[in-house]
């Protein structure tokens, strides 16, 4: 797994869809190799992203609730400060 990608079950408030997508965005990044995607790879690129998103969400949603609070905070909310 890449570490990179923060840990959204359990945060307080809960992750936003921005963090759910930066989080997918930052997979679809490692498992493709694409850093930037082209002219060529753009659509492929973001359909995957909004799957992995919607997938990422309705796990989130479907698990119950964390007792600790993960470590780390997601970049979007470090950047937020």
């Amino acid at each position: 797994m890449c570490r990179n990608i923060t840990i959204l079950r359990g945060l307080e408030p809960q992750a936003t869809p921005e963090e759910i997508s930066a989080a997918a965005r930052q997979y679809v990044r490692k498992v493709s190799g694409i850093r930037e995607p082209t002219a060529a790879t753009t659509e492929s690129f973001e359909v995957a992203v909004d799957v992995i998103a919607a997938a990422t969400a309705k796990l989130l949603g479907s698990l119950p609730p964390r007792k600790v609070v993960p470590k780390s905070e997601p970049p979007l909310r470090r950047l937020a400060r």
